[in-house]
């Protein structure tokens, strides 16, 4: 695939998520010309957070470590908006919370591979010690 064509549809569906992240019941209406249920709502945030995620990793010229921000941002936006439910306590299934701990989980894990394997991103006092 051509890179500008790739950019083209990775601004796409980074941009459509952020609609549905900022106004999925008109993104819905717009779309389906449907009314969207109150789960629906949680359901299109994700969706939402997840074609961001898409457009960063399809973003031309990353290779792979262009992918590996990709996982980044979707497992760091789901623990927030999932932590943010949980709190808030209106969808808190029993599954919510370790739902919560394990894209948690993969964020810190990510994260540290990524400071492991990019060592120029380290602190620069953590550098100098060794």
């Amino acid at each position: 695939m051509k890179p500008a064509l790739l950019a083209v549809a990775a601004a796409i569906e980074a941009v459509t998520g952020l609609a549905l992240l900022a106004y999925p019941s008109i993104v819905i209406q717009l779309l389906f010309r449907a009314e969207i249920a109150a789960a629906g709502m949680v359901i299109s945030r994700l969706a939402g957070i997840a074609l961001v995620a898409l457009g960063i990793a399809c973003w031309p010229g990353g290779g792979a470590s262009r992918a590996f921000c990709g996982m980044l941002t979707y497992n760091a936006l789901a623990t927030a908006y999932l932590a943010y439910l949980a709190v808030r306590g209106e969808w808190a299934g029993p599954l919510l919370w370790p739902a919560v701990v394990l894209h948690a989980l993969m964020t810190i894990l990510l994260t540290h591979m990524w400071f492991k394997t990019n060592p120029r991103l380290e602190h620069p006092r953590l550098n100098e010690a060794k």
